[in-house]
């Protein structure tokens, strides 16, 4: 009997992707209580190397902030960025003069296109209680044809995300978020026009799926039998697989063309799925800068000190709005949105 499950790789620090996808990281950081400069307590960062601190200690992490966790401002070009937050919030300021903060189950959608700049940091607002932040970043690539397209800000707020609750027979629960495609109609919000995702054809879903313990839950074929998808399991203590029992937190390429049973072990699981219909064209990076040849790689890198894409409108590298600010997106047309809670 052949195996639905194609491929396993550990999940290590990115986890490994698939062609469209490009990248992905799981950020999970206990924060301590935040002082008046929503940054953590200066005693609390002894022993890190600020401004390049992955080290996890304590369960958290610096990044490349020095007063805020986060990372200050940094280019991007060729591919998009998708950061969907679990928990904790982010603020964002980009070179379109966009900016945001948001949380709590949204997502931003960010089309690089021919290069943008953005900063993402991780204000810590509560300042009596822990700030546990958890988020996906995930990178999608774009077919040479949209790789310079307008850079392009969108948020997808939690309120509109599409969440699907499935209850099998034995009253467990499994319980899908849609960021992007659709399951049992209903279909995630949609993202920018240039996105390889806004493609009818191109079958890209991005789900996080927690299942109850025990529970069970039949995953549809894609719409294309050309898609690749991929399982990362990271939380949980087994994930049965169609008839195979996996046990170590891995990254699984499966079968999408046929339904795929899932069973959740003693506890419960976690799941996050990427799928989508291969770019299938040659891929060059080089840091931020994601292209199809090596020659447009150094184009990037002369535009971006030669133009710093449009610059910097913000008074510093790592903008943080106010404490009392709470979840908003300003757009780069000047629009404003304020959402409840």
């Amino acid at each position: 009997m052949s195996s639905v499950i194609l491929a396993k790789r550990p999940l290590g620090f990115p986890w490994e992707t698939t062609d469209p996808f490009l990248f992905c990281v799981h950020h999970d950081d206990a924060y301590p209580a935040g002082d008046e400069r929503m940054a953590p307590p200066t005693a609390s960062l002894q022993g890190r190397r600020i401004g390049q601190d992955f080290e996890g200690k304590d369960g958290w992490r610096m990044y490349h902030g020095e007063v805020v966790p986060g990372f200050p401002n940094h280019p991007h070009r060729g591919f998009e960025t998708v950061t969907v937050v679990r928990k904790g919030y982010i603020d964002h300021a980009d070179s379109l003069g966009a900016a945001a903060r948001f949380g709590s189950g949204d997502t931003q959608w960010l089309t690089a296109g021919g290069g943008i700049v953005h900063s993402e940091m991780f204000p810590l607002l509560e300042r009596e209680k822990p700030n546990h932040l958890e988020l996906f970043q995930i990178w999608l690539n774009l077919p040479a044809a949209d790789k310079m397209a307008e850079p392009h800000f969108a948020m997808l707020w939690s309120k509109d995300t599409p969440r699907v609750t499935i209850t099998d027979d034995q009253q467990r629960v499994t319980e899908v978020e849609v960021v992007a495609g659709q399951l049992d109609g209903r279909r995630a919000p949609p993202p920018p026009p240039h996105s390889w995702a806004a493609r009818a054809d191109t079958d890209v879903a991005i789900w996080t799926i927690h299942m109850q313990a025990g529970a069970t839950w039949t995953l549809p074929p894609a719409n294309d039998e050309r898609s690749v998808r991929t399982l990362y399991f990271y939380e949980g203590s087994t994930l049965r697989v169609g008839d195979e029992l996996v046990r170590d937190h891995s990254a699984l390429v499966v079968e999408s063309d046929a339904p795929l049973k899932l069973e959740a072990g003693d506890g419960g699981c976690e799941i996050l799925m990427l799928q989508g219909r291969p770019i299938g064209e040659p891929v060059v990076a080089h840091g931020p800068f994601v292209m199809n040849e090596r020659e447009e790689i150094e184009r990037a890198m002369t535009d971006y000190r030669r133009t710093r894409f449009g610059g910097w409108p913000w008074p510093n590298e790592h903008p943080v709005h106010p404490r009392d600010a709470g979840r908003f997106a300003k757009h780069a047309d000047g629009r404003v949105e304020k959402i409840e809670g």
